[in-house]
């Protein structure tokens, strides 16, 4: 085993895993063996809102059928808080973030439009309202450029202040955003390649330029393609995404594959799912993976 490599799988407790999530799942997880390193599962439950009681235990339970064996206990984000809290004392005492008073509705009716959503105009940069009720922490962009090399997707380069723009890290009703949580845990983790679906590519531009302000390294990025429906929106529990524990074996295993650019004989995907696993292993080439989207029939 390769020691030097570590990598993980980090789902969301928003719901029973779907085709989408097993993709990433598997995809992280056949890297990481093909590399003869380790695979580890983390919960990222640090949003309850969006949060399913005993979806996490179900997911664990879907990736045990599927074959997939991690290392290490399971990490669950609701018991580093105060790893998260550290990170943004540290990045206060940087005098890289500022409190913000304005509202999602006050920022779409001045902001322009971005890659990921509204960008910020600095409007609380130099003081926000005074007592305003709730107010969030927004980390300061630079006019600088942070360029992405994947090992799938074409090279992303964007600038951090005029294409981003300050962006939040502590949300008003006191919840760390998933920019912050997930670079900081995968920093206490040491994880050298993060292998996860292409929704969250150009979140990672963000994701880098936290991690220099935070000093830790920058692990090796890899973005599968997304699985979609017929309306081009991805597998999702808000697109009603069919659980894979009521789908046919050899059809989520025939998707999956093909998605990753494994062509499965017929009678192989009427195996148990070990030797499916070991299959695709040996067959494994993560320079195969067309980056683009599939649609599902």
């Amino acid at each position: 085993m390769n020691s030097a490599y570590k990598g993980r799988f980090a789902p969301t407790p928003s719901g029973p895993a779907h085709l989408g999530t097993l993709l990433a799942a598997v995809g992280s997880y056949l890297q990481a063996r093909a590399s003869g390193g380790e695979w580890y599962v983390r919960i990222d439950d640090i949003d309850p809102p969006r949060e399913v009681p005993g979806a996490a235990d179900s997911i664990l339970r879907t990736l045990e059928h599927y074959g997939l064996q991690w290392d290490g206990e399971i990490v669950y984000q609701s018991h580093r808080l105060d790893a998260y809290h550290d990170a943004l004392h540290q990045l206060a005492a940087m005098g890289v973030t500022y409190e913000c008073s304005c509202s999602r509705k006050q920022v779409d009716q001045v902001a322009r439009r971005g890659m990921n959503g509204m960008i910020y105009p600095g409007t609380c940069r130099s003081g926000c309202e005074q007592n305003s009720p709730q107010t969030s922490v927004r980390l300061r962009t630079d006019d600088v450029t942070i360029t992405v090399e994947d090992l799938i997707q074409p090279a992303l380069s964007v600038n951090m202040e005029s294409d981003i723009g300050d962006y939040i890290i502590l949300r008003a009703d006191k919840l760390f955003a998933y920019h912050l949580a997930t670079v900081v845990d995968d920093a206490l983790d040491g994880f050298t390649e993060i292998v996860r679906g292409k929704d969250q590519y150009s979140l990672t531009p963000q994701h880098i330029f936290l991690q220099q302000k935070l000093g830790v390294e920058t692990p090796q990025y890899a973005h599968l393609p997304l699985l979609t429906n017929q309306r081009g929106e991805k597998l999702a529990k808000s697109s009603q995404a069919t659980a894979v524990d009521s789908m046919l074996n050899n059809t989520v295993w025939s998707t999956i594959l093909t998605a990753l650019g494994i062509q499965a004989d017929p009678g192989l995907l009427k195996e148990n799912n070990e030797t499916i696993m070991h299959w695709a292993l040996e067959k494994w080439d993560l320079l195969r993976i067309d980056p683009a989207d599939k649609i599902m029939k």
